[in-house]
């Protein structure tokens, strides 16, 4: 879409959290209304429309709106924002292996801000399938490079939680 359309969206979500959670339906019809504006096929629809029920409580109604924006093509930054966000809604609705397996080959992806954010709910996810040091090996390994000090003795640990031996 256009910037003015990316603008007033951004503008949504600046406002958010002055939707209380009585005024969450007012929140979502204010997204369907940009949604609206969109051509019929447009991947960015059912992702902000997913955004929207899954950041008012509702995992369960986003799932397929994600999956839509997806299948429809949604990809480049907002469509790793998609996986990421599924794979929480997944975990929230109990569907914590498909989780696991849309955010695995992420961790593969080319590298960008959201690097950390799949790493931890990728984590979020195991810990949900009783895999828990695997999840904690993803958080240290995540937060590593961001300590002042320790660097390489943390992601050593983080190796060392799921390869036996390290």
């Amino acid at each position: 879409m256009n910037q003015n359309w990316e603008d007033r969206v951004a503008a949504a979500w600046s406002a958010f959290d002055t939707y209380p959670e009585e005024r969450a339906h007012e929140f979502r019809a204010l997204i369907d209304t940009l949604v609206a504006e969109l051509p019929d096929d447009s991947p960015l629809g059912p992702f902000e429309q997913a955004c929207a029920w899954d950041s008012t409580g509702h995992s369960d109604k986003a799932v397929p709106l994600y999956r839509e924006a997806l299948a429809r093509g949604l990809d480049g930054y907002k469509g790793r924002r998609a996986k990421i966000q599924l794979s929480s809604s997944l975990r929230n609705t109990g569907r914590a292996e498909e989780g696991v397996e849309l955010l695995t080959p992420e961790l593969d992806a080319p590298s960008d801000e959201l690097d950390d954010a799949v790493r931890a709910t990728l984590a979020l996810c195991l810990s949900s399938l009783g895999r828990d040091r695997e999840g904690l090996s993803l958080v240290l390994g995540a937060l590593a490079p961001h300590l002042p000090r320790y660097q390489r003795s943390m992601a050593n640990y983080a190796r060392a939680l799921v390869e036996p031996g390290v």
